[in-house]
């Protein structure tokens, strides 16, 4: 049997930066840094998001208004309906004692919830956290000590998040990168570990449509891996071999779109 979507109610919402924001529910789900639910909308649809905030009987997830759902999520205020399915998905681990987050623009979500469990495990973290602008970046109030980087040079470094990743390993002795973002940091990312031989773990973002593995809406080339179940978090190894990562996704339509 299919798993049914819970009725919850919009406990709280937050402005985290121009076209993002927050939306929290009083409602206790089992779930590790890495991991998504399915958010339903009666008479829209359903989407994928990750969980930014956890706190016992409260989770927080944090979306970037792009399309029609979100806009339709964008109208909903404390108290209105929606529903959730999940915990979903294979999520970060902890591995490393001397560690590096970098988040690009949304992708920040998920590495927030890690960055947090990480510190309570008493590692060594890392928070570096980019976009285009000042205006885009999320979470400065709550994580005041990460570096942050943006192209215009609007708020802390002028550059890209990448750049810092660099200079960071230069000067500390990292073992262990996670990372979630728009795929070309990825990329980036990815390659500076592997010119240093440091493990890392990336977050994939690719159409979810059903969210457990059942439709293939997600399966990534050349391996069939779905990343709503397989993912949508990867360890290097399994990045390295998939020949779309860096290069392109598919729509819903199954088509190519670089």
């Amino acid at each position: 049997m299919l798993e049914q979507p819970i009725t919850v109610k919009i406990a709280g919402i937050k402005d985290e930066a121009k076209y993002i924001r927050t939306f929290f529910f009083d409602h206790h789900i089992d779930a590790k840094p890495g991991q998504f639910v399915m958010l339903w909308i009666p008479r829209v649809n359903q989407k994928p998001f990750g969980i930014s905030y956890m706190q016992e009987g409260r989770f927080g997830i944090t979306v970037c208004k792009v399309g029609s759902f979100t806009e339709k999520l964008f109208e909903k205020k404390p108290g209105d309906l929606v529903g959730i399915q999940g915990p979903y998905g294979r999520p970060f681990d902890t591995r490393g004692t001397n560690i590096a987050l970098v988040a690009g623009g949304y992708g920040t979500a998920p590495l927030a919830f890690l960055f947090e469990k990480l510190n309570r495990m008493g590692k060594k973290v890392h928070l570096i956290i980019g976009a285009r602008t000042k205006d885009l970046l999320t979470f400065q109030d709550r994580f005041p000590n990460a570096v942050f980087c943006t192209d215009d040079g609007s708020c802390g470094l002028k550059g890209f998040t990448t750049e810092a990743l660099t200079s960071l390993i230069a000067r500390e002795d990292i073992d262990m990168v996670y990372s979630c973002g728009p795929e070309i940091m990825m990329k980036s990312v990815l390659d500076i570990c592997e010119k240093h031989g440091i493990d890392c773990q990336l977050s994939l973002e690719r159409y979810i449509k059903c969210g457990f593995g059942v439709c293939g809406q997600c399966c990534v080339d050349p391996l069939g891996l779905c990343v709503c179940k397989e993912g949508p978090v990867f360890d290097k190894e399994v990045i390295q071999r998939i020949s779309e990562f860096g290069r392109y996704h598919r729509d819903g339509t199954g088509r190519r779109v670089s």
